[in-house]
């Protein structure tokens, strides 16, 4: 933006030549008059004070003054001391300049930001940006790119799904080891997939805005949870198989009944049922008070028999997302995996025991 005064003074280097003036010697006139020059140094005790050689206010601020005042230098052509007027060798000329420019990675930027009006989201509106600058045609060399708030969010979005995936495969593989198995880990690791859909579709039906950090710490926070509901479940349903299996006297090799192995999946889904249930019935009822911003004075409890009970606050604005975030995926992942993992697992045994039966 052109908004900066600006007075440009143009040496005519043809003129200096001839009077045998340097433009440094120019500059260095006008520089000193203007700004100053450190002359020598003032010694009183163990201070040293600069002397510094400018001229007065009247002068300086005077353009025309600052013109007419002679360079005092030797000719270098006769060895001679000369005067030379700087508006003999200079003219003036005013002008408009920028008021800063920055700079990043070495390149001129020009920023431009603005604020979101209550009731507006960002994210929708740097989307509706983003459609715009795609129909500008901007000449060679420019750019546009989204920086700010936005590129802090592309960054946390990134190391947060960094995180959940390093997350999600130290459990498969703390699985397998429990488990000594594969089918049944991807299994469990679904309950990670469908709490992470409840936390969108919770969103949604609520119409709240995604928090990009507490709501990724929050799925992060799903992915240790919600997995021991399907662990709980397939680790039970295998023990009742098991049993199964030794009551009929199978071999390793041999085939449990399918009507056999409905019914360890069913009664191990409805012995079950209630530690799943009561487990996240737990946490959601934990996590409520923490959502919606509860707050009571314990002190004042005591003493006054008062407990100050306050609503929301800048607690519930920070952490109430994660809270939320907990909560939808842990009800919808709950609701899901009595479903969805007893299905799951009856196609895997499925699937193996054909695997078997084409063995054979």
């Amino acid at each position: 933006q052109f908004s900066k005064p600006e007075l440009i003074i143009n040496v005519d280097r043809e003129a200096a030549r001839r009077f045998g003036l340097s433009t440094y010697s120019i500059s260095d006139a006008i520089r000193t008059s203007v700004f100053g020059k450190e002359v020598s140094k003032f010694k009183t005790n163990d201070e040293d004070f600069p002397i510094q050689l400018r001229a007065k206010d009247v002068s300086r601020n005077n353009v025309t003054e600052i013109l007419n005042q002679a360079i005092t230098f030797r000719n270098p052509a006769n060895g001679q001391i000369s005067q030379v007027p700087i508006a003999s060798v200079a003219d003036v000329e005013y002008s408009t300049s920028y008021t800063s420019i920055n700079r990043k990675d070495q390149e001129r930027v020009i920023t431009i930001n603005s604020n979101v009006l209550d009731g507006y989201n960002a994210n929708e509106i740097v989307n509706e940006i983003q459609l715009r600058v795609e129909e500008f045609d901007l000449p060679d060399g420019y750019s546009i790119t989204f920086t700010g708030e936005q590129q802090e969010q592309q960054e946390a979005v990134e190391f947060l799904s960094m995180a959940l995936l390093i997350a999600v495969f130290s459990i498969f593989l703390i699985i397998v080891a429990q488990f000594n198995s594969v089918s049944s880990p991807f299994i469990i690791i679904l309950s990670v997939l469908f709490s992470t859909i409840g936390v969108f579709f919770g969103y949604v039906i609520a119409d709240m805005n995604i928090v990009v950090i507490m709501t990724g710490v929050g799925i992060i926070s799903l992915a240790g949870i919600v997995v021991n509901n399907a662990i709980v479940l397939i680790d039970y349903t295998n023990l009742l198989i098991k049993n199964k299996r030794e009551e009929l006297g199978l071999s390793e090799g041999e085939e449990l009944p399918k009507e056999e192995v409905v019914k360890s999946i069913i009664k191990g889904g409805e012995t079950r049922l209630r530690p799943v249930l009561l487990t996240a019935i737990t946490t959601v009822l934990g996590l409520i008070p923490l959502a919606v911003g509860f707050n009571f004075d314990f002190f004042s409890l005591i003493s006054n028999s008062d407990p100050n009970i306050t609503w929301g606050g800048d607690n519930a604005k920070f952490w109430g997302t994660m809270a939320w975030t907990v909560i939808y995926g842990l009800v919808f992942a709950t609701f899901l995996t009595l479903i969805v993992v007893p299905t799951m697992y009856w196609i895997a045994y499925r699937i193996k025991s054909i695997k078997i039966f084409s063995h054979k």
